[in-house]
């Protein structure tokens, strides 16, 4: 797989980037929106646009990643047996893995 290992400090950084700029790009449109001129209206309908795509590829991707943990986690309950909700808790505590 190319790129960073999934949930890395650098793709979680990401994220959380993202996540700000989302923010920030919500708030800027809240507090400008008693301007009225063309060239502002313009600006707000692609700040909009663009906030909307990247809302929508956050959610997605958090969909992946949450995917991704199920997919993990039911790989190392049949790795491990483990069959019971006890059997999973207790290897999660386990210091010899």
């Amino acid at each position: 797989m190319d790129g960073p290992a999934p949930n890395s400090p650098t793709q979680e950084r990401l994220l959380d980037d993202l996540r700000q700029v989302i923010e920030n790009a919500e708030e800027l449109l809240k507090n400008t929106d008693q301007y009225h001129g063309d060239a502002y209206q313009a600006a707000r309908n692609k700040l909009a646009v663009a906030l909307q795509a990247a809302t929508a590829e956050l959610a997605r991707f958090e969909d992946v990643q949450i995917a991704r943990m199920i997919e993990l986690t039911a790989a190392a309950n049949r790795l491990h047996r483990d069959l019971t909700g006890e059997d999973k808790l207790l290897r999660a505590f386990r210091h010899d893995r």
